[in-house]
C-alpha cells in the first residue's frame, strides 16, 4: 500500500469498535462510531473521561487498531494495514500532539523540530515551523528554558515540521494554565488556517469546541452528538 497524494475525503469511519480484554471483563472503548473527516477542517473531540475519544484518536493515527469496523483513509483501508504500512502513514501524513510535549532535554528547539522533519520526504522547514508557531526567536533555546507553554509550541512545531495532512492533538493544554493554553490554541489554529492541515484536538474543556468547524461530543464509546459551528470563535475570544 503507497500512501501518497491528500484524498478529496481524509477519513471515512464506518462501524468502528474497540473491545479491550481485561481478565474475563470485556470493556467496550467504542461501540460503532460512524464519522467522516474532510481536509482541513478544525473538529473537537469532547467528552469525558472513558468516553473514548482518546481511543478514537489512536485509531484514527495509526497507534492502534479496531476490534471490528474499518477506517478509510482516503482509498487506503488503514484497517488492514500491516505494521510497515501504519509506521510509513504515522511517518509522512500524521502530526501527533499530547498533553505532554516529550522534547529532548539535550536538544534545542530548532533541534528538536529537525529531528523529526529529517524523517519526512517533504518536509517544512524547521525555522519555518518554529515562526509558524511563534517560537522562531526561541530556537536556540533548551527545553529547560521554556515556560511550558512554550514547549507545547515547540511540540506542535515539531509535529508539523513533517508537513502532514493530518495533526491529532491529545488534551493539548491539559497541563496549561489559561492564559497559556489560550496561546497554544491561536498556534493550532494557525496551523489549521495556513497550511490547510486538518485539525483533530480532543478534550473535555467544552469552551474549546467554541474554535471549531464541527463538534463531535462522545459518551460511553458512542457519538452522542455531532453538531457544526456557524459562528467559530477566535481563542482569545473564548470565555473560560
Amino acid at each position: 500500500m503507497e500512501l501518497s497524494g491528500r484524498p478529496a475525503t481524509t477519513f471515512v469511519i464506518r462501524g468502528v469498535t474497540k473491545v479491550y480484554q481485561m481478565g474475563d471483563v470485556s470493556v467496550h472503548a467504542l461501540r460503532g462510531i460512524d464519522l467522516d473527516l474532510v481536509p482541513g477542517e478544525f473538529v473537537v473531540i469532547l467528552g469525558p473521561s472513558g468516553s473514548g475519544k482518546s481511543t478514537l484518536l489512536n485509531i484514527v493515527g495509526g497507534l492502534d487498531t479496531p476490534t471490528a469496523g474499518s477506517v478509510m483513509y482516503g482509498h487506503h483501508n488503514l484497517t488492514t494495514a500491516d505494521e510497515e504500512e501504519l509506521t510509513l502513514y504515522r511517518r509522512e501524513h500524521v502530526g501527533f500532539v499530547f498533553q505532554f510535549y516529550n522534547l529532548l532535554s539535550g536538544l534545542t528547539a530548532l533541534e528538536n523540530v529537525a529531528l523529526v522533519a529529517e524523517l519526512a520526504s517533504q518536509p517544512l522547514p524547521p525555522e519555518e515551523a518554529l515562526r509558524l508557531v511563534g517560537l522562531y526567536e526561541r530556537r536556540h533555546h533548551y527545553p529547560a528554558q521554556l515556560s511550558g507553554g512554550e514547549q507545547q509550541r515547540v511540540a506542535i512545531a515539531r509535529a508539523i515540521g513533517k508537513r502532514p495532512e493530518v495533526l491529532l492533538c491529545d488534551e493539548p493544554t491539559g497541563a496549561l494554565d489559561v492564559r497559556t493554553g489560550i496561546v497554544v490554541l491561536e498556534a493550532i489554529a494557525r496551523v489549521n488556517r495556513e497550511l490547510g492541515t486538518l485539525t483533530v484536538v480532543i478534550t473535555h474543556n467544552a469552551t474549546i469546541a467554541e474554535m471549531a468547524d464541527r463538534v463531535v461530543t462522545m459518551k460511553d464509546g458512542v457519538i452522542a452528538d455531532l453538531r457544526s459551528n456557524t459562528h467559530k470563535k477566535s481563542p482569545e475570544t473564548l470565555v473560560w
